[in-house]
């Protein structure tokens, strides 16, 4: 077994109040609802990504679990750990307030794992740190202001400004998903509903709504590519639009186009309200590329306010299925360096 060194929360060993060392390794660990990746950031290099299930049983057997995929690859090296996982965090306290898809509600993320692992551990959104990592070319800072949308099964956010990402008051900033894009408001507010609100981006542009188009495209029309799979007796799905799409289906085109269109308007309001270098897309619709891409940027550019955003570049993800990890090896190494700034001070 490692022999680990005992890490107090707030405080370094004294002969660690130094600049961060090239041999010096950062694992990153990004909790998704199906699976728990890895990967360790050596000398600005990110190694590839191990991947094990997410255990989904209770909290406890989460914790557990990612304490198993963190000891598989840390190494005598290894100095902090950085942990994405799909949740409201206390950034302060580093407890997950609410979570989606993972059983991690009013659990102290930060405690539990640095008292397990004996490492600090720094634990912080999973859509903040794809936006970290997207900011970055490996651990060097290449965006200054970014904007990040993950268009999944919901839609997330992610915002760095001034080159740090930025939380908000509580930790909870950036719920791009749930700007409103299409309210009714002729006869007065409606009432709120439940989460995702009628009217919210993710409600109008998730890869669940593109589910339902895809569903009633294959209807439409029974010959294509969604038609076909719906007679297979197969499930007809969003993730099946994408791949009708590149293949060349109309009507898969189609719904893609719709969904790009819809998220273009939230990229719109993004750009009106920050004004960024850069606006990146990333997610599983995101695999649509430029069928999802140009359908977004065109709606956004006729939505944006003439003088805002003259130089913000709206881009597909560069980071693809590692921004979460990289985002999170980030965190760790950036967040441990800045306590040994205030260490040394």
């Amino acid at each position: 077994m490692r022999c680990r060194r005992r890490y107090v929360p707030g405080r370094l060993e004294p002969s660690r109040a130094q600049p961060a060392l090239v041999s010096e390794e950062y694992v990153g660990v990004d909790v998704g609802g199906t699976k728990i990746a890895t990967a360790v950031l050596r000398g600005g290099k990110l190694s590839d990504q191990a991947l094990r299930p997410t255990e989904k049983t209770d909290a406890e057997a989460l914790l557990g679990e990612i304490a198993v995929a963190v000891d598989r690859v840390r190494t005598d090296e290894t100095v902090a750990v950085g942990v994405g996982v799909p949740s409201v965090i206390d950034w302060e306290g580093g407890r997950a307030r609410t979570s989606v898809n993972v059983p991690l509600r009013d659990v102290p993320l930060r405690d539990v794992l640095t008292d397990r692992l004996g490492l600090p551990v720094f634990v912080d959104n999973d859509a903040t740190l794809a936006a970290l990592a997207e900011a970055h070319d490996g651990d060097k800072l290449v965006v200054r202001n970014l904007v990040m949308f993950t268009v999944g099964t919901g839609v997330g956010g992610g915002l760095v400004l001034d080159g740090r990402p930025y939380r908000g008051a509580t930790g909870a900033a950036a719920e791009l998903g749930h700007t409103l894009i299409g309210l009714g408001l002729d006869r007065g507010v409606p009432e709120p509903s439940s989460f995702p609100q009628p009217g919210s981006l993710e409600s109008a542009a998730a890869g669940s709504i593109l589910d339902g188009i895809a569903v009633a495209s294959a209807a439409e029309h029974p010959n294509p590519h969604l038609g076909r799979i719906a007679a297979s007796g197969e499930v007809v799905s969003g993730r099946e639009a994408v791949a009708g799409a590149r293949e060349g289906d109309a009507g898969a085109k189609e719904a893609v186009r719709l969904i790009g269109e819809r998220l273009g308007v939230g990229i719109a309001n993004a750009i009106n309200t920050f004004d960024p270098d850069v606006v990146a897309i990333g997610g599983g619709l995101s695999t649509a590329g430029e069928l999802l891409l140009e359908p977004a940027r065109r709606v956004a550019l006729g939505y944006v306010l003439p003088g805002v955003g003259e130089s913000t570049e709206i881009r597909l993800s560069v980071h693809g299925p590692e921004a979460g990890v990289l985002g999170a090896s980030l965190l760790a190494k950036q967040e441990l360096e800045r306590q040994r700034g205030q260490e040394s001070r």
